[in-house]
């Protein structure tokens, strides 16, 4: 048995899975939130049960003991089980990473030096390394970037149009962010429409709370919304997205804001939650249908930046062969996939109402009409899979 454990480190929360990859069945999953507060909260998954526990939880440290004590009460039993690898998802790994790497000090340093380009992300995926690492000191340990899919995009579309010295003196690029989603759910659909990966043009948009959209050529990634950090691109729960950089100087000359509270305002005062003071996307859609102005303005917004890459992106492409929704809204959001797709029949692409409105599942469905040129799928994503594969085949594992 091939085990590997997959670790998500975010700044207050802890998510894990067990993978036994010889089936590649979920083993157990967990997650430890809270993390810093006074009380923390601690869930535990296995195949037949659901154990939840409120204990302080003071650091990355205590929240990796909490997730042992998970195995060890609630199973399965780590000394039965031993991951053969421990995977960490990394969200920025530049120019440096272009694929899964094994952890060492070194890669470590690489991982805190790029910190500034995902600040919100890279630290926390850093301390849960640290914290894994002490407790797994016997096991190897794999790094899986969120940016590695995107090292294929050509400076065409990953360069910005300032002055190219400073560009490169400081890094100034765009890697985008949710490469292993992008990735996994691309070789999904190529295998679900039995057609070699690298004959087909996708258009992947990965709508959670976070969202982006990929364009997909020949199995590589040419193009994405999220930029030098995942703030760029499409309206997101509580962060902006695309906005002209002069508001930030406007907002500083006029309002006296500063770096931090600038910073603070797009990544979590804005998106959703400044357009109509939610970002949970049923309560918007509840609202609209309810006749409050507020919250249809702010799906309007939403819906135009979602059609505005569509479009883009179908037209880079030359063309589309399928388009793919994932992540928790994508997935679930039968409303934002209609409008986002409505009136797009000219480019080809035409839904299925009925089917767009079928509650879904765990499987692949097509959402798109006989007719559509291109074809319309609905696929979960499955990160922590992707990583796991990736971990373990980087360190020889079948």
């Amino acid at each position: 048995m091939s085990v590997v454990l997959v670790v998500n480190s975010g700044s207050s929360s802890l998510k894990y899975q067990l993978i036994d990859m010889s089936d590649e069945t979920k083993l157990a999953s967990g997650k430890v939130e809270r993390i810093g507060e006074s009380m923390g909260i601690v869930t535990h998954r296995t195949a037949d049960d659901r154990h939840e526990t409120e204990t302080p939880v003071a650091d990355h440290d205590a929240a990796f003991e909490q997730m042992l004590r998970g195995f060890a009460e609630y199973g399965p039993s780590l000394d039965e089980v031993p991951p053969a690898v421990v995977g960490h998802r990394i969200v920025q790994g530049a120019r440096r990473f272009f694929g899964p790497t094994l952890i060492d000090d070194r890669v470590e340093t690489d991982i805190e030096e790029l910190i500034p380009l995902a600040p919100l992300h890279n630290a926390a995926n850093l301390a849960g390394i640290r914290s894994a690492r002490r407790l797994f000191a016997d096991t190897p340990h794999v790094a899986v970037f969120d940016t590695a899919f995107h090292t294929t995009m050509p400076d065409a579309t990953s360069l910005y149009a300032i002055d190219r010295e400073v560009a490169d003196k400081y890094r100034i690029r765009k890697y985008g962010a949710h490469g292993t989603s992008h990735k996994y759910v691309a070789e999904q659909a190529a295998a679900y429409l039995g057609q070699p990966l690298t004959e087909l043009r996708i258009v992947v948009l990965h709508i959670g709370n976070g969202a982006s959209a990929c364009a997909v050529e020949g199995g590589k990634s040419v193009d994405t919304s999220m930029g030098m950090t995942p703030l760029e691109g499409l309206v997101m729960g509580t962060r902006s997205g695309n906005i002209d950089p002069a508001v930030l100087f406007h907002l500083h000359r006029k309002a006296g804001y500063t770096v931090d509270e600038l910073d603070t305002l797009l990544n979590r005062r804005s998106g959703l939650l400044g357009l109509t003071g939610t970002n949970d996307m049923r309560d918007i859609v509840a609202r609209v249908e309810a006749g409050d102005e507020r919250a249809r303005v702010g799906l309007d917004v939403y819906v135009q930046r979602l059609r505005h890459y569509l479009g883009a992106y179908l037209v880079q492409l030359g063309g589309g062969d399928v388009i793919v929704w994932t992540a928790g809204v994508g997935e679930n959001s039968a409303e934002v996939r209609r409008r986002t797709c409505e009136r797009l029949e000219w480019l080809g692409v035409e839904l299925n109402l009925e089917k767009n409105a079928a509650a879904g599942g765990d499987e692949i469905r097509e959402i798109s009409t006989a007719r559509s040129r291109v074809r319309v799928l609905v696929i979960p994503t499955n990160e922590e899979l992707e990583i796991a594969r990736q971990a373990l085949a980087t360190v020889g594992g079948e």
